[in-house]
């Protein structure tokens, strides 16, 4: 059974009069890799902050292990942080910066010597450990803040948007380096990012989040297959999203067109949001599709193609590994299986009634 590492009770933060974290609530459990998943400005990095000890927040509380740790500064805890500016020492050579954390517990120097080996065995930096700082390379950089951070054998290491300062090769090659890391090291990762791809490799669990809200909790599966609302489905992923109405259970009606779909438990004729991936669009002769269109826009990204097909009067995104010239009259189908049907937001305002309804 899996053991429970972190968990934050009712945690709040704001910084003047924006809030930022709002009655939050989250638990993490032993080796996992878990990613908070969200724009700029939704709470992710000051999340990181306060389980780290950088942050106080303003009320709530964090436990490490069951012991409530959040009045405890950031050495007092068995946590490490990777940060996305890597926060080197230049001053020092690789070798120095790995064991700067180990001189400052006290260790000595035997030990220090054997975990620097250890450490840069790890990264794949061996012999690198009297090379200087500013002559690694930026995917080297970041392997040093690895090392150093994981030579301290924390239970927890947190990553802050530890991969935006590289390219887009360097970036593919480091996932599949922290996610070897992870699986060697037993370690529980807590990692933060805007990019949904890192989070959609490297991850057991995605948190996405919003104005310092969970909007759904999920393996990378789930939150890409299943979006639980709009602001997830038009994050993760290109999407149709697509104003409908749910007939009644397991049928929709989308854009005037009645589709079979696999869901339930919606009512009759209710106004819904469906979303439809690009790749899940079948696109073939007039006729033979649930609605006719044209190729309006159409361009290669490498693995297939991109098209724009306006049917319904709707601009519907496919992708397909077959061309169709722009102008091409085609139809578009979808399999039920491959319509994802959600709630319609709930507007404030009927909030506030269906409250005092109650």
């Amino acid at each position: 059974m899996a053991k429970t590492l972190i968990e934050l009770r009712d945690i709040c933060k704001k910084y003047d009069d924006n809030v930022v974290l709002d009655h939050f609530n989250l638990t993490v459990e032993e080796n996992e890799f878990i990613t908070l998943l969200g724009p700029s400005g939704c709470g992710k990095t000051t999340l990181l902050r306060i389980v780290g000890g950088f942050e106080k927040p303003d009320s709530g509380q964090v436990f490490f292990e069951g012991k409530d740790i959040t009045a405890l500064p950031p050495n007092k805890r068995q946590i490490n942080t990777v940060f996305q500016k890597y926060a080197l020492f230049p001053h020092m050579n690789v070798g120095q910066n790995i064991a700067f954390g180990l001189k400052i517990s006290g260790k000595s120097d035997s030990y220090i010597r054997e975990k620097v080996k250890y450490g840069l065995k790890l990264v794949n930096l061996e012999g690198f450990e009297n090379r200087k700082i500013d002559q690694m390379s930026g995917g080297q950089q970041q392997r040093v803040a690895i090392a150093r951070a994981v030579v301290n054998e924390p239970k927890l290491l947190l990553l802050d948007e530890p991969l935006g300062a590289l390219d887009l090769k360097l970036r593919e090659d480091m996932q599949y380096e922290l996610i070897r890391l992870k699986e060697e090291l037993g370690i529980t990762f807590l990692y933060v990012t805007h990019d949904q791809e890192e989070a959609l490799t490297m991850s057991n669990r995605i948190i996405v989040l919003n104005n310092g809200d969970i909007q759904q909790i999920g393996t990378p599966e789930e939150i890409y297959n299943e979006p639980q609302n709009a602001f997830v489905a038009d994050f993760i992923g290109d999407s149709n999203i697509i104003d409908a109405c749910m007939v009644r259970d397991k049928l929709v009606r989308i854009c005037g067109t009645e589709f079979p779909c696999v869901d339930t438990g919606f009512g009759e004729n209710q106004p819904v949001d469906v979303v439809i991936r690009p790749e899940d669009i079948l696109i073939g002769e007039p006729g033979k599709g649930k609605l006719d269109g044209v190729v309006t826009h159409n361009v290669f990204i490498g693995v297939h193609y991109e098209m724009e097909i306006e049917a319904g009067g709707f601009t519907w995104l496919a992708q397909n590994t077959t061309s169709y010239e722009v102008g091409t009259h085609v139809s578009i189908d979808v399999i039920p299986f491959n319509i994802q049907i959600m709630h319609k937001p709930v507007k404030p305002e009927q909030e506030a009634l269906d409250l005092e309804a109650e």
